[in-house]
């Protein structure tokens, strides 16, 4: 990929996943063109290949839009998540570290200290990075990898469950109970509460879909 091509891939993904550019909206060759500073031809290649990545439509003789997806195509993504999330947690079990295992209390600690002081963007943060330490503890790369195409996926619609009422304890909770089977090296705990979690993000989803996005 040519440096200018991957200036403009590089923008134009950012923006789809950072929430500028917003499910359904068309963007345009020229525009795109004047706002990076690269030529028409060089956008549309990038355009292609953010199509690959599913994240655009090209459609003839109208033009590229950011890819949006169902409830179901939503509810479909999160349920094969599920599953790699499970198989994620009983490799990161047998792998994990002490000093991780430090990282991952003292990231709950200051969880359960955001949630009391209704600090959600905070929350969320701490939440991310409880996740890629187990993430980074699995042998499974392929399927960590397929977490984060997942992932990035459903970025872009910035779904904040955790200001549906009363799923912020429930998520607090069930990272306790993660936490916990990873303390105690339980790879059926562990599997099974990293999928409860994901099932329960699921529902709140399903349940609030048009208030999420």
């Amino acid at each position: 990929m040519s440096r200018p091509m991957e200036n403009a891939y590089r923008f134009i993904k950012d923006k789809i996943l950072d929430g500028t550019y917003m499910p359904s909206q068309k963007i345009t060759e020229t525009e795109l063109s004047e706002i990076i500073g690269v030529s028409r031809n060089t956008v549309k290649k990038a355009l292609l290949k953010l199509e690959q990545e599913n994240l655009v439509n090209i459609e003839s003789n109208k033009g590229a839009f950011i890819k949006s997806f169902t409830l179901e195509e939503v509810m479909n993504y999160l349920e094969i998540r599920e599953v790699l999330e499970g198989v994620v947690a009983r490799t990161a079990v047998k792998n994990i570290n002490e000093s991780e295992l430090d990282k991952m209390e003292e990231i709950l600690v200051m969880m359960g200290d955001h949630l009391k002081n209704n600090r959600f963007d905070a929350y969320s943060s701490l939440n991310k990075e409880f996740h890629n330490i187990i993430y980074q503890a699995s042998k499974n790369i392929q399927a960590v990898e397929m977490i984060s195409v997942i992932k990035n996926q459903l970025l872009r619609y910035h779904f904040r469950t955790i200001l549906v009422p009363g799923r912020n304890t429930s998520s607090y909770e069930e990272h306790q109970n993660i936490f916990k089977a990873f303390k105690e090296q339980d790879e059926v705990a562990a599997e099974k509460y990293i999928r409860i979690h994901i099932a329960n993000v699921r529902e709140t989803v399903k349940n609030n879909f048009t208030y999420l996005i």
